[in-house]
Protein backbone atom coordinates (compact mmCIF):
# COMPACT_ATOMS: atom_id res chain seq x y z
CA UNK A 1 0.00 0.00 0.00
CA UNK A 2 1.35 3.42 -1.00
CA UNK A 3 0.96 6.48 1.14
CA UNK A 4 1.05 10.09 0.07
CA UNK A 5 3.64 12.12 1.93
CA UNK A 6 2.54 15.42 3.47
CA UNK A 7 4.67 17.33 0.98
CA UNK A 8 3.08 15.60 -2.01
CA UNK A 9 -0.39 16.23 -0.62
CA UNK A 10 0.43 19.91 -0.06
CA UNK A 11 1.68 20.51 -3.61
CA UNK A 12 -1.21 18.70 -5.23
CA UNK A 13 0.61 15.48 -6.00
CA UNK A 14 -1.88 13.13 -4.39
CA UNK A 15 -3.68 10.32 -6.17
CA UNK A 16 -5.22 12.48 -8.92
CA UNK A 17 -2.44 15.13 -9.01
CA UNK A 18 -5.07 17.91 -9.20
CA UNK A 19 -6.91 17.88 -5.87
CA UNK A 20 -5.27 20.94 -4.38
CA UNK A 21 -5.70 22.98 -7.55
CA UNK A 22 -9.34 21.98 -7.79
CA UNK A 23 -9.96 22.85 -4.14
CA UNK A 24 -8.38 26.28 -4.51
CA UNK A 25 -10.26 27.00 -7.73
CA UNK A 26 -13.55 26.09 -6.08
CA UNK A 27 -12.70 28.21 -3.02
CA UNK A 28 -11.72 31.26 -5.06
CA UNK A 29 -14.72 30.98 -7.37
CA UNK A 30 -17.04 30.58 -4.34
CA UNK A 31 -15.70 33.76 -2.77
CA UNK A 32 -15.93 35.61 -6.09
CA UNK A 33 -19.54 34.47 -6.53
CA UNK A 34 -20.39 35.48 -2.95
CA UNK A 35 -19.02 38.97 -3.60
CA UNK A 36 -20.63 39.23 -7.07
CA UNK A 37 -24.10 37.93 -6.15
CA UNK A 38 -25.42 41.16 -4.52
CA UNK A 39 -24.40 43.18 -7.59
CA UNK A 40 -26.05 40.62 -9.88
CA UNK A 41 -29.25 40.71 -7.84
CA UNK A 42 -29.32 44.51 -7.91
CA UNK A 43 -28.83 44.55 -11.69
CA UNK A 44 -31.56 41.97 -12.28
CA UNK A 45 -33.87 43.64 -9.75
CA UNK A 46 -33.47 46.97 -11.50
CA UNK A 47 -34.13 45.36 -14.88
CA UNK A 48 -37.29 43.69 -13.57
CA UNK A 49 -38.68 47.07 -12.49
CA UNK A 50 -38.39 48.56 -15.98
CA UNK A 51 -41.80 48.57 -17.68
CA UNK A 52 -40.85 48.68 -21.37
CA UNK A 53 -38.77 46.34 -23.48
CA UNK A 54 -36.90 49.30 -24.98
CA UNK A 55 -35.88 50.47 -21.51
CA UNK A 56 -34.60 47.01 -20.61
CA UNK A 57 -32.56 46.87 -23.81
CA UNK A 58 -31.15 50.33 -23.12
CA UNK A 59 -30.32 49.30 -19.53
CA UNK A 60 -28.36 46.23 -20.65
CA UNK A 61 -26.54 48.21 -23.34
CA UNK A 62 -24.78 50.05 -20.52
CA UNK A 63 -21.42 48.50 -19.55
CA UNK A 64 -21.93 47.85 -15.83
CA UNK A 65 -25.09 45.69 -16.00
CA UNK A 66 -23.82 43.77 -19.02
CA UNK A 67 -20.43 43.03 -17.46
CA UNK A 68 -21.91 41.99 -14.11
CA UNK A 69 -24.36 39.57 -15.75
CA UNK A 70 -21.73 38.15 -18.12
CA UNK A 71 -19.17 37.53 -15.36
CA UNK A 72 -21.77 36.11 -12.95
CA UNK A 73 -23.22 33.68 -15.49
CA UNK A 74 -19.84 32.53 -16.78
CA UNK A 75 -18.23 32.11 -13.37
CA UNK A 76 -21.35 30.53 -11.91
CA UNK A 77 -21.61 27.90 -14.62
CA UNK A 78 -17.88 27.10 -14.53
CA UNK A 79 -18.27 26.61 -10.77
CA UNK A 80 -21.29 24.37 -11.49
CA UNK A 81 -19.33 22.25 -13.98
CA UNK A 82 -16.45 21.66 -11.58
CA UNK A 83 -18.75 21.05 -8.62
CA UNK A 84 -20.89 18.52 -10.43
CA UNK A 85 -17.75 16.69 -11.51
CA UNK A 86 -16.93 15.98 -7.85
CA UNK A 87 -20.44 14.73 -7.10
CA UNK A 88 -20.53 12.56 -10.22
CA UNK A 89 -17.09 11.09 -9.47
CA UNK A 90 -18.24 10.22 -5.95
CA UNK A 91 -21.52 8.52 -6.81
CA UNK A 92 -21.34 7.06 -10.33
CA UNK A 93 -19.15 4.46 -11.97
CA UNK A 94 -17.99 3.52 -15.47
CA UNK A 95 -20.29 4.43 -18.36
CA UNK A 96 -22.80 6.30 -16.20
CA UNK A 97 -19.97 8.49 -14.89
CA UNK A 98 -18.74 9.32 -18.38
CA UNK A 99 -22.25 10.08 -19.64
CA UNK A 100 -23.06 12.27 -16.63
CA UNK A 101 -19.78 14.20 -16.90
CA UNK A 102 -20.38 14.86 -20.58
CA UNK A 103 -24.00 15.90 -19.94
CA UNK A 104 -23.01 18.25 -17.10
CA UNK A 105 -20.27 19.86 -19.20
CA UNK A 106 -22.54 20.26 -22.22
CA UNK A 107 -25.29 21.76 -20.05
CA UNK A 108 -22.90 24.21 -18.36
CA UNK A 109 -21.27 25.39 -21.58
CA UNK A 110 -24.66 25.64 -23.31
CA UNK A 111 -25.98 27.90 -20.53
CA UNK A 112 -22.86 30.06 -20.79
CA UNK A 113 -23.22 30.33 -24.57
CA UNK A 114 -26.95 31.08 -24.45
CA UNK A 115 -26.63 33.70 -21.71
CA UNK A 116 -23.76 35.50 -23.45
CA UNK A 117 -25.61 35.35 -26.78
CA UNK A 118 -28.78 36.77 -25.21
CA UNK A 119 -26.79 39.48 -23.47
CA UNK A 120 -24.97 40.41 -26.68
CA UNK A 121 -28.29 40.52 -28.49
CA UNK A 122 -29.73 42.83 -25.84
CA UNK A 123 -26.69 45.08 -26.02
CA UNK A 124 -26.37 45.32 -29.78
CA UNK A 125 -29.97 45.23 -31.00
CA UNK A 126 -31.68 48.52 -31.74
CA UNK A 127 -34.27 49.48 -29.16
CA UNK A 128 -37.38 48.33 -31.01
CA UNK A 129 -40.56 46.57 -29.99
Amino acid sequence: MRYVTPRKAAVGMGASHTGTQHHWWMTVSSVALAVLTPSFLMVIGTALQLPERAEIMAYFSRPYPAIVVAIFMTLGMLHFIKGTRIMIDDYLDHTARKAALIAAAIFGWAVIAMSLFALARLMLAPAQL
